[in-house]
């Protein structure tokens, strides 16, 4: 470990420096140790293992406690103790071992990991190498995010972005520091939302303002245009439309400035605010004018990185989708927005598939039904988002669930299929928020704190 005291501060801190590895590496042990003990989901970042070390923390959740004792074979009170120059401490290396059920594909998976951090922890300077496995890290998450349910990547999501905020702490090159603040506004723009899937607007709002800030030191007009774009997204999730409309007229400019899939972007999620409004002529026209931008975009390095990262023909699709069905009157036009948009998300093997935008599209596309008399297709609109496991419903999949029933319940057809309201009834209950054990959401939304970078 780098930047070490004369001496030691806790027990845990010298139990972590006879171990000589980095918190980074003990993190990853801790998330495969929280496994073998059957507490799934809890992850640890290694900024709060520094500062527990440190002393400068000493709260810690109970799944958290229990790891880290089971990891040390001591109550967590004798850990965080002052450590006393006198006292020989025998440190007991936790190894963690493949599972004898554990198939070919995991045990190269962690081999993998281990191999990536052996690269990033052991070198004192920033190298091309380095850069690009840190490039391919964040790109894989911004593919993997929408496929996979968020509890099974948080701790990923968290790990990353404070493997990239520690190194921005340290010195660095004005151009590895620009590409440094790039990847980390990226990331804390995938924990921005991950805090918007659980429902929590401040924490959305608190990852992507550092996100921008980030993205202003790379001085990045792509970055702060998807940015703003996901603040306008975040806003309006939030039931608060005008600032969703704010944000997005604030990076129209961004956005023409970098001529990415922002072009598009902006105006689609501006549309859906007016839409909330009650402004149909405005959000029609916003809608129009997205699609007139499509033929202007010069694909940038966030396109390239994809998945969440780039507004795609068939995310066109479902914004517009949602869009029109919030209008008080469904149209034949918004009934063939819905129906394409479903259908552009059939194939779930496609690069930028979600499990998210396919049920919103079903969700639209059941509220239109509903709107024009068609209860059984509704219904069948519905059966699918049904099938959702519950860490597949998000805040927003959950919300457009709720729209459908709200609008069922204000239709004639109130009351005609009583078991179809009740499954809304029961989805919505299941949400993803409440599946998601705390010490897993905490870690993906304490550490925003943006480094200067002494590079800059």
């Amino acid at each position: 470990m780098t930047g070490r005291r004369a001496h030691p501060r806790t027990v845990f801190e010298e139990l972590l420096r006879q171990q000589d590895r980095t918190y980074e590496e003990i993190a990853r042990d801790f998330e495969k140790a929280a496994r073998q003990l059957g507490e799934h989901g809890v992850s640890i970042s290694a900024r709060h293992l520094r500062r527990l070390a440190s002393g400068e923390r000493t709260g810690t959740t109970p799944a958290t406690r229990r790891v880290l004792q089971s990891m040390f074979n001591r109550r967590m009170d004798e850990l965080l103790q002052p450590w006393s120059p006198g006292e020989p401490i025998v440190s007991v290396r936790y190894s963690p071992q493949p599972s004898s059920d554990a198939t070919p594909w995991e045990i190269l998976t962690g081999a993998a990991q281990r191999a990536r951090g052996f690269a990033l922890l052991t070198q004192t300077s920033m190298t091309s190498e380095l850069i690009e496995q840190l490039h391919d890290d964040v790109s894989q998450l911004t593919r993997t995010y929408s496929r996979q349910p968020l509890p099974e990547i948080i701790g990923r999501l968290a790990t990353t972005q404070d493997t990239l905020f520690g190194l921005l702490e340290a010195q660095q090159t004005p151009a590895c520091a620009r590409q440094l603040y790039f990847l980390a506004g990226v990331m804390s723009g995938l924990l921005a939302r991950a805090s918007n899937d659980l429902g929590d607007p401040y924490a959305a709002l608190t990852q992507a303002r550092a996100g921008f800030l980030c993205a202003d030191r790379a001085d990045h007009n792509g970055l702060r245009a998807v940015i703003r774009a996901w603040q306008t997204i975040f806003a309006y999730w939030a039931d608060q439309p005008h600032d969703a409309v704010r944000y997005a007229q604030s990076g129209v400019q961004f956005a023409s400035a970098a001529g990415n899939s922002a072009l598009v972007w902006l105006p689609a999620v501006e549309a859906r605010a007016w839409a909330r409004l009650g402004n149909a002529a405005r959000a029609r026209e916003l809608v129009e004018h997205a699609e007139r931008m499509r033929d202007q975009v010069r694909p940038d390095e966030l396109d390239d990185l994809g998945g969440v990262c780039i507004f795609d023909g068939s995310r066109q699709l479902y914004t517009a989708a949602d869009t029109l069905a919030l209008l008080s009157e469904p149209t034949e036009r918004c009934r063939r927005y819905c129906e394409e948009a479903v259908a552009a998300y059939q194939d779930s093997t496609a690069p930028d598939w979600s499990f998210g935008f396919q049920a919103g599209s079903h969700a639209a596309l059941a509220i239109t039904r509903i709107g024009m008399g068609e209860l059984d297709g509704a219904a069948e609109a519905m059966a699918w988002v049904f099938e959702l496991a519950p860490p597949q419903r998000t805040n927003p999949v959950v919300q457009s669930v709720r729209r459908v029933h709200s609008v069922l319940t204000g239709s004639p057809l109130a009351g005609s299929r009583p078991e179809f309201a009740q499954k809304i009834q029961v989805f919505a209950r299941a949400h993803l928020a409440h599946n998601v054990p705390v010490a897993a959401t905490l870690s993906a939304v304490t550490a925003i704190a943006v480094p200067c970078g002494n590079g800059e």
